[in-house]
């Protein structure tokens, strides 16, 4: 099982090059850099390409809306370049609150633009001269649109590789369906393993059926939390104002993909709770709400031995990549979590003891 370690988007950007330099001595696989409305991720990962010599470097994620679908892909490529063909692009829609807010484009067809971003990149990073005639982007572009004068043109440099990894971060149906048809990986997030088959099940199966072999199988990442020992109530306890955030925050009332997540995975009642708790401003009764049992079920805080069920459970589920955001006071406190999950990740574990399922679907 692949391991990754996520930087958080308020990391600092100097400081945490020599975390993830321990990171990768303590055997982790991958590094994650996140990107908000902050300080870009692709800068960071240029400078983590330079300082490692193993790990591979992923976005976590770009934004679809947040450049060109060629500056996506030069940007990947020049990352691939500088860590020796160790880059990963980690794309995902973001929502219209930063999309509309921050950058100031409108927040259309994510779907079908997260097809043409991918088909784009591609063509990019196989050195070819880009002519593409999308429904949302066109290149060159038309003459009706601009002067005319644009020609096809291809990257300059021979790139490391002519096939990134694609990594799309998905919840809805028909994001996750189209993930598994053209992605080399899955990106979610609050990954249940003893649900997610009963909520993301039919959209990856319909995706699968269009998937092309070449592509290889399709990677699930699932990403939460680490803590590990005695005594790791409070860290969980923390989660919870970060879970109020994503059930409650992340979006408008009526359009927030996280909340859909909660509803799918059985907690209707709880999920309306916490949205209207959090946007009335109660953010503490917002975090209090958050189901006890969803924040177990996607973590990884406790005891080695459970830390070891959660690992079979997410075996079980098909996970291959866990992604982890180590908790501690300290850069040695938290590195000494990753190095004490690779030597559990790395022992045989036990059959997982599932909590019960559910059925729903986020839409």
């Amino acid at each position: 099982m692949n391991l990754g370690v996520g930087l958080s988007i308020a990391s600092n950007a100097t400081s945490c090059i020599d975390e993830v330099v321990a990171y990768e001595a303590a055997g982790a696989d991958t590094v994650w850099v996140g990107e908000g409305y902050g300080f870009d991720a692709v800068s960071t990962m240029g400078a983590l390409a330079h300082a490692t010599e193993r790990v591979h470097i992923g976005s976590g994620i770009l934004g679809l809306y947040n450049r060109t679908p060629t500056t996506t892909a030069m940007s990947m490529a020049g990352v691939d370049a500088l860590s020796g063909g160790r880059a990963i692009l980690g794309l995902g829609a973001s929502g219209p609150q930063v999309v509309e807010g921050w950058h100031g484009v409108p927040y259309t067809a994510p779907i079908a633009r997260t097809r043409e971003v991918v088909d784009i990149c591609r063509a990019v990073w196989r050195r070819e001269r880009v002519e593409y005639a999308g429904r949302h982007y066109q290149l060159p572009l038309p003459a009706e649109r601009g002067t005319g004068l644009g020609k096809a043109l291809k990257l300059i440099h021979p790139p490391v590789r002519d096939r990134i990894p694609v990594f799309l971060a998905a919840l809805g149906e028909k994001n996750v369906a189209l993930t598994a048809e053209i992605a080399e990986g899955w990106l979610p997030i609050f990954y249940w393993p003893e649900r997610a088959t009963d909520v993301f099940g039919a959209a990856l199966a319909r995706g699968l059926e269009r998937r092309d072999p070449a592509l290889g199988p399709l990677r699930t990442v699932a990403t939460g939390p680490l803590a590990i020992g005695e005594g790791t109530e409070e860290a969980l306890d923390r989660q919870r104002h970060n879970a109020a955030r994503y059930f409650g925050g992340m979006g408008a009332r009526g359009h927030n993909y996280y909340n859909n997540l909660l509803r799918a995975y059985g907690y209707p009642d709880e999920a309306a709770l916490i949205q209207d708790f959090y946007l009335d401003g109660r953010r503490q009764e917002a975090a209090e709400a958050v189901p006890d049992e969803l924040l177990r079920g996607s973590s990884l805080i406790g005891t080695s031995e459970q830390i070891l069920a959660r690992l079979a459970a997410y075996r079980a589920a098909g996970v291959t990549h866990l992604t982890v955001i180590p908790q501690g006071a300290t850069a040695e406190a938290r590195v000494d979590h990753i190095a004490r999950l690779r030597e559990l990740i790395d022992q045989p574990a036990p059959e997982a003891r599932p909590l019960h399922g559910t059925t729903g679907s986020v839409r």
